[in-house]
């Protein structure tokens, strides 16, 4: 630091300016961003130039230095550390949220569960900046891999709520040892859990009871909301320690009811810097915000912000009429859609907007494939069509957006298309438990189950480990699935490549001809191809379906859906529709290099990479396909 010299002052005027030097001295230690842009020097200039008019007036002179000192010295320490935790205790001025996806020893991580916790810590980073500016800031941190509990599901749910709450919390806080060392910020550990209280199939929306199932969850005005009381989020302050607790149960982040992210901040940022609920109830997000839509429409009560410490602006702009992250939701037109009925997205833009690029995607299994669709540049549409759905069935969808001004947005949803209002879709496992249910698809086959290696292997090494299935690295590995498939079929597979990705194999069946869905193939410096593989004796490399793109990451679990029809194959490959095929069957062959002993079979196969199947799943759409019976050598 400058010292700061003034002259020749008697020795009042020497102490005053050991006052102002340690005054400047707190400013530079104490005082937030906005003060410390004073500079020690211009404040040595400006006195510097004054001094000559106080000469001779010493006592004069002090009593206006150690004012201004004073002042000076009052505004650094009120402005320091403006936010605080709701009892004072703790800086709020940085909050650092640790988020962790947990997952009982007896269950699979969601094969998308990063994309998952990444929107959702977007997501209220971007309330927290547009709630509290600078003054504020939230950091967010993802655990890279899924935590895996050393307690299986019933042991966790042995208990109440708090119960099942302090065993998730305290086994991660102490794994991570949460909050211990050096601090950045106030820390915060938030716990997105794969699981609920109670039993709960949460896309579904769908519970047992008495051996029947009940729809559990918040539904209002035919659309879906956070809140079954299976659920079980709950957090805490723990203010001696300094740190903040959060658990978000599986019905509130898995599954995109409109609002989920609203549960996040609540139970994650909120309640953990001591944020209450506030009196009387509204729509804030420490409040309902969750029954009524999504982060983006609600707020924080001015006066729990204040309680903080924060500081309204000195002037109100309407910049948030202009900002797409606030203004943006997208919401299913109809409400309650009917099978065979196209669906709209409703969508809301800031006025004046012009979409760079527009696109909605939507599945209809929690682990399934994403299918895209994508809006033309331009104005922006008051509505887009999502899809049409030929059966009852829960929909989760997201819109991703940019505006030609550089601001983006990402929104999820959910919906339920319905056969009449009150009438819930059932699991395809379950619909024997409704007589009046419309006729479904046939119920889902797991071929995994099936296999028997020993038996089934054509090529290569293939093992089992913890149900799943898992090749060697070798070229044209196959393994044969022993069910032949019926005419139409739609096969899930969910695979993840343990080295370099190379090629994935699903040997397919259509009017009795064979034929490859060959993806990833890599070749050289070539992007990698995929393709049906022969369409007019034309294989990967060269015919009317290949696609040049990376399609996988290794380590990382993919969902592949391939829909069999009568005249057309569709490909769907982790979020977009990859190949949609229509011909005659009798274009489709099968190269002598791929071949099987049974003509009849589907089969799995690996180009020099090793895959990890995690699910291999296939449900009839006309027929029912039927298992092959063998002996075994």
């Amino acid at each position: 630091m400058m010292r700061l010299t003034l002259g020749r002052f008697d020795t009042i005027g020497s102490r005053a300016a050991r006052v102002f030097d340690s005054t400047l001295h707190q400013c530079s230690r104490h005082a937030p961003r906005a003060l410390r842009g004073l500079r020690h020097t211009e404040c040595a200039c400006y006195l510097g130039s004054a001094a000559p008019r106080f000469k001779g007036r010493g006592t004069q002179w002090v009593v206006r230095l150690l004012g201004w000192a004073v002042c000076m010295q009052a505004a650094c320490v009120a402005a320091a550390d403006l936010l605080k935790t709701w009892d004072g205790r703790h800086s709020i001025e940085r909050i650092d949220v640790t988020v962790v996806y947990f997952v009982p020893r007896d269950r699979d991580p969601l094969p998308d569960w990063k994309d998952r916790v990444q929107y959702f810590c977007r997501r209220i980073e971007r309330f927290h900046r547009r709630e509290f500016g600078e003054q504020s800031v939230l950091a967010t941190r993802i655990r890279p891999e899924p935590f895996r509990s050393a307690k299986a599901t019933g042991e966790l749910r042995a208990g109440n709520q708090d119960l099942i709450f302090f065993q998730t919390l305290r086994e991660v806080d102490a794994a991570l040892s949460f909050g211990t060392g050096e601090r950045a910020g106030f820390p915060i550990l938030l716990v997105l859990s794969d699981i609920n209280w109670r039993d709960l199939e949460d896309f579904y929306r769908l519970r047992r009871v008495d051996g029947k199932l009940q729809f559990e969850g918040n539904y209002n005005g035919g659309r879906h909301f956070p809140g079954a009381e299976s659920g079980g989020a709950r957090s805490t302050y723990l203010a001696d320690r300094g740190v903040g607790w959060g658990l978000v149960s599986a019905d509130g982040w898995r599954v995109p009811y409109s609002g989920t992210d609203c549960v996040v901040y609540h139970e994650g940022v909120g309640h953990p810097i001591g944020l209450p609920h506030p009196e009387p109830a509204n729509g804030s997000v420490m409040s309902l915000a969750q029954y009524r839509g999504w982060i983006n429409e609600s707020w924080i009560d001015d006066e729990q912000k204040k309680k903080l410490g924060w500081q309204p602006p000195q002037s109100v702009s309407n910049l948030k009429s202009r900002d797409l992250f606030s203004v943006f939701t997208a919401v299913p037109d109809p409400a309650v859609p009917k099978p065979g009925g196209a669906v709209f997205l409703r969508l809301t833009w800031p006025e004046g907007a012009r979409i760079k690029s527009c696109r909605a995607a939507w599945q209809t299994e929690l682990a399934g494939p994403w299918h895209e669709r994508d809006a033309e540049p331009g104005p922006p549409p008051q509505r887009v069509v999502l899809a049409r759905f030929d059966r009852p069935t829960p929909v989760s969808y997201r819109v991703r957006a940019e505006l030609d001004d550089g601001q983006d947005v990402e929104l999820w949803g959910y919906f339920q298309v319905r056969s009449s209002p009150d009438q819930w879709p059932l699991p395809r496992d379950t619909a024997d438990d409704n007589p009046n249910t419309p006729p479904r698809w046939g119920e889902a086959v797991d071929l995994l189950a099936l296999i028997d290696v020993e038996r089934d292997a054509v090529s290569g090494e293939w093992q089992r480990t913890d149900n799943r299935l898992e090749s060697n690295k070798q070229y044209g590995a196959r393994i044969e699935l022993p069910f032949q498939p019926p005419d139409e079929y739609l096969l899930t597979v969910i695979a993840e490549p343990l080295d370099e990705p190379n090629g994935l194999i699903l040997g397919q069946r259509l009017g009795g001809r064979r034929f490859l869905v060959l993806l990833n193939f890599a070749q050289g410096e070539n992007l990698p191809a995929s393709a049906l593989e022969n369409i007019d004796g034309r294989n990967v490399n060269n015919n009317a379906t290949t696609l040049r793109a990376a399609l996988f990451q290794e380590g990382r679990p993919s969902a592949v859906a391939v829909a069999v029809r009568k005249e057309s194959v569709t490909v769907s490959c982790v979020d977009r529709e990859i190949i949609h095929w229509t011909g005659d069957p009798s274009r489709l062959s099968l190269s002598d290099y791929w071949k099987t002993p049974h003509d009849q079979a589907l089969f799995l196969g690996a180009y020099d990479c090793r895959f990890r199947f995690h699910r291999v799943e296939l449900v009839p759409i006309t027929g029912t396909g039927e298992t092959i019976p063998r002996k075994s050598p």
